[in-house]
């Protein structure tokens, strides 16, 4: 019996090896189909800019960023007083994501996991080969201009829909567990960046990081346009036509209005309504162009949605 057993659980052992390989192997095959260049692209970007503006404005002037990022130069902050000596900022940024990474792996997916280890990584290993440069040592100019280079990483590369770790992790696994957005970690962990910035280096500091986070943001919504939502509305004589259009390309739902009339020709018509992004707006231009071009479309900006709106991967 002990060696049926023993048996029986090198066989599963094997099975549950050559599974995971073969997970991985059909994840590495499915991601060589995609536009990975682009994602790599956007990685190495991301990466570079984070070094650069951890190593030529947030260090030098004492100004934390936000998320994981700031999180970690508090921890290397920390080590130097409690420790004696500095843990560098690319190790704790390492440090604390691949927890995280493991935990995407399991609950987001593989293909986001893969993608974002590489950003973690390359993040990493250019914090620590990029030197630190003193530019200047006054702390608003440090704190404009590293949020403005950190907006810039972070917004390309989620116009290339790439994750730089840390909070991402944690507020999509709870999403996708419950369906709800959960803006209170990242407000959680900035709200702690600020304190500890407060504490170790006066409260002046703090208001820094703040402006950081400020223009890194404001940076990043300019740059990263997916999430700002648009109402198109279509006045059009060929309503099957523009709905096929918008439901094939575009993937969008659109609500029907039939029976509408136009007061100078009497002419009936259907007025259509759909939600799109501002990430798909010239292909939605494009497409009614040669779907109907007599179309009458007016399209309203920044709209706020109430229900089921799906962001597209």
């Amino acid at each position: 019996m002990n060696r049926k057993t023993s048996f029986k659980k090198k066989l599963k052992y094997f099975i549950s090896r050559e599974a995971k390989k073969v997970g991985l192997l059909k994840t590495l095959r499915s991601i060589s189909r995609e536009k990975y260049a682009e994602k790599i692209s956007a990685s190495l970007l991301y990466g570079l800019l984070s070094a650069i503006a951890v190593n030529f404005f947030f260090q030098p002037g004492h100004v934390y960023s936000s998320g994981v990022t700031g999180l970690a130069q508090v921890l290397s902050a920390l080590s130097q007083r409690t420790l004696g000596f500095e843990i560098p900022v690319s190790v704790t940024f390492y440090a604390i994501n691949l927890p995280l990474l493991i935990l995407a792996w399991y609950k987001i997916g593989h293909k986001f996991t893969v993608f974002t280890f590489i950003t973690v990584t390359l993040s990493s290993v250019f914090i620590q080969l990029v030197p630190k440069v003193t530019l200047t040592q006054d702390p608003l100019i440090n704190a404009i201009f590293g949020g403005l280079v950190m907006g810039t990483g972070i917004g390309y590369g989620l116009r290339s829909r790439i994750s730089s770790g840390g909070t991402d992790i944690v507020s999509l696994t709870i999403r996708k567990k419950t369906g709800r957005d959960v803006g209170r970690i990242s407000l959680m962990v900035n709200g702690a960046i600020m304190v500890f910035a407060g504490l170790l280096f006066g409260w002046q500091y703090a208001l820094y990081s703040m402006i950081t986070i400020f223009v890194s943001s404001r940076v990043t919504d300019a740059i990263y346009t997916k999430q700002k939502k648009m109402q198109a509305m279509i006045v059009t004589s060929h309503p099957d036509r523009v709905v096929k259009m918008i439901h094939k390309k575009l993937h969008r739902g659109v609500t029907c209005i039939n029976d509408a009339e136009g007061t100078y020709n009497h002419e009936k018509k259907a007025v259509l309504l759909a939600i799109i992004t501002r990430e798909e707006y010239s292909d939605f231009k494009y497409y009614m162009s040669k779907t109907d071009p007599k179309a009458f479309v007016s399209v309203a900006e920044n709209v706020h949605v109430m229900g089921r709106f799906v962001d597209m991967d």
